[in-house]
């Protein structure tokens, strides 16, 4: 089985179906999409939620006028009434925190945002979703979800000095482009994986996202407890993943000792050029994130 089907299984959830039925263990929302799921749970008249559920504030943080604060001091006030966790303006992105506060291996995360396949890199399986689905499965209702093919992500070797996980991704947005993915779980194995951190582990995870897939995952070892350990969560730790003779739908190969600094180019990520390549361009802004 590969890790995908194996966290399905732990999970009661029939792969042989056309369409999947998940209760989540945890959902993540933030507060530019988790006004409108709580707005949509007061008016079904639900009063706790049931799945552990974290609202982060990261998106609409800028205080200039009442709209976004106004949000904050509402969801704030929804979570304490609800039973859900509030993270507060300055915390960090919703995903890092996620992952270093409250991510488990095996588990399933749905969060009402694309980037939720950011748990992939500790082995968990994130799925993102609309506002809409979110209130449902916090009201008790199951997620449905269209099978996805999955595409194993063989990786060799290791990566060279300056060469990060942001280049693998930018890497195989070349091979697959923005669409290659869509109706796809991108699960990475191989002996290359023991060489990736968690942070690129989720790098890759995150921006496995601009494939058009439906989430990414990584296999949790030696490296998900090391994390883990760092935040005082070794406890949460379990590792996962997929048997030697799994099958996949697709099968690609990367070398990871044979990559070079990538850079995308306008006005797509999957337009991917080594970095020696995009030379002599004028740069007129320059974002540090």
């Amino acid at each position: 089985m590969n890790l995908f089907e194996k966290i399905c299984l732990s999970h009661s959830i029939d792969t042989d179906r056309d369409t999947l039925t998940v209760y989540p263990d945890q959902v993540l929302t933030h507060d530019g999409t988790a006004t409108s799921v709580f707005l949509q749970l007061e008016a079904m008249g639900v009063k706790r939620v049931t799945p552990f559920t974290v609202v982060h504030v990261d998106h609409n943080t800028l205080q200039v006028g009442h709209r976004n604060p106004d949000d904050h001091v509402y969801l704030k006030g929804m979570a304490a009434k609800m039973g859900a966790v509030y993270s507060l303006p300055g915390n960090g992105i919703c995903h890092q925190v996620h992952l270093e506060n409250f991510i488990t291996p095996g588990q399933i995360l749905l969060g009402s945002d694309s980037h939720t396949a950011t748990a992939g890199g500790l082995g968990c399986l994130g799925l993102g979703s609309g506002g809409l689905d979110i209130a449902m499965v916090l009201a008790g209702e199951p997620y449905h979800m269209i099978r996805p093919r999955i595409i194993g992500i063989n990786l060799e070797g290791r990566l060279p000095v300056w060469v990060t996980g942001k280049d693998v991704i930018l890497h195989l947005l070349g091979i697959m482009s923005v669409q290659g993915g869509v109706g796809s779980v991108l699960e990475f194995h191989g002996p290359g994986v023991g060489e990736l951190s968690v942070s690129e582990r989720a790098t890759i995870c995150n921006m496995a996202t601009e494939t058009g897939a439906t989430s990414a995952l990584f296999p949790s070892d030696e490296r998900s407890l090391k994390f883990l350990q760092q935040f005082g969560r070794a406890a949460a730790y379990e590792p996962w993943c997929a048997d030697k003779s799994a099958v996949y739908d697709r099968l690609i190969e990367i070398d990871l000792s044979a990559l070079r600094p990538m850079v995308a180019m306008p006005h797509s990520p999957d337009n991917v050029k080594p970095d020696e390549e995009a030379t002599g361009i004028s740069v007129a802004q320059i974002c540090i994130g």
